[in-house]
This record gives C-alpha cells, sequence and structure tokens, in this order.
C-alpha cells in the first residue's frame, strides 16, 4: 500500500511539474493550445478560485462540475477499500457526466468566454497552414 501512495504521489508531483512548465511558457491549456478547441475540463481551474474567493456561482459558470474533482479523487483514493465494480461504475458514470456537460457546453455556446471551438487558432492548424504556404 506505501509504495502505491508513492507512486501515485511521484506520478502527481511530474503531472503538475508539466502543467507549471507550460503555464510559464504561456500555455493554460494543451489541448486548446494545440487544437484550438477546448477540453472538457476547460475552465476548471478558474471555477476552483471563484470557490477559493468565495464566489460559488461564478465557479459554476466556469465549469458546473466544479464538485467532480473532490468527488473522483475521493473515489480514487478509496479504490482499495471500495468494491472493484463499484470504483469502475463510479468512474465511468462520472467520466459520462463530465462528457455530457462538455458536449452541451460546446455545441451550445452557454459559456462563450470559456469554452472555444476555433480550430485555426490551434498549432497544428497554424502549423499546417505554414507547410501549406511554402508548398
Amino acid at each position: 500500500m506505501k509504495a502505491t501512495w508513492k507512486r501515485d504521489l511521484g506520478a502527481g508531483a511530474v503531472i503538475v511539474g508539466f502543467y507549471a512548465v507550460l503555464f510559464l511558457l504561456g500555455v493554460t491549456c494543451p489541448i486548446k493550445f494545440v487544437t484550438g478547441i477546448s477540453c472538457p475540463g476547460c475552465g476548471m481551474t478558474r471555477a476552483w478560485l471563484s470557490l477559493l474567493l468565495g464566489r460559488p456561482l461564478r465557479a459554476l459558470h466556469y465549469h458546473p462540475l466544479v464538485w467532480l474533482p473532490p468527488v473522483a479523487l475521493a473515489i480514487y483514493l478509496f479504490r482499495g477499500k471500495l468494491p472493484r465494480q463499484t470504483v469502475r461504475s463510479s468512474l465511468a458514470a462520472l467520466g459520462a457526466l463530465f462528457c455530457i456537460v462538455y458536449l452541451i457546453r460546446l455545441f451550445t455556446g452557454c459559456a462563450p468566454d470559456v469554452v472555444a471551438f476555433a480550430p485555426k487558432k490551434g498549432l497544428l492548424f497554424r502549423l499546417g497552414a505554414v507547410v501549406l504556404a511554402q508548398t
């Protein structure tokens, strides 16, 4: 059990370090940076910052599932004490809810200041345009 915690903590540190480097380079979301399309978690950081500042309605605007990460983390942390099927079905349900909310936000335009569909602003499109311009 101790080795699992060390491995999880190490993996978490690597992820946090990776995002810290990206943030320092001006990349707030690697998916949006590369594709120009907001990721399913878009707005989550701003939502948590709003919660910490005591602005729950603003937090829900930034991401309506702001409550989801602590639930997922609790399931993950206690996965050894819960039946395997409970863990799997709970995480699958949370993932499905996350995807449904993402699609609703993306295609209805209900939070255009948070979720964007702008492939032409993505790195892939810009690189493709440069390559095509040189041929």
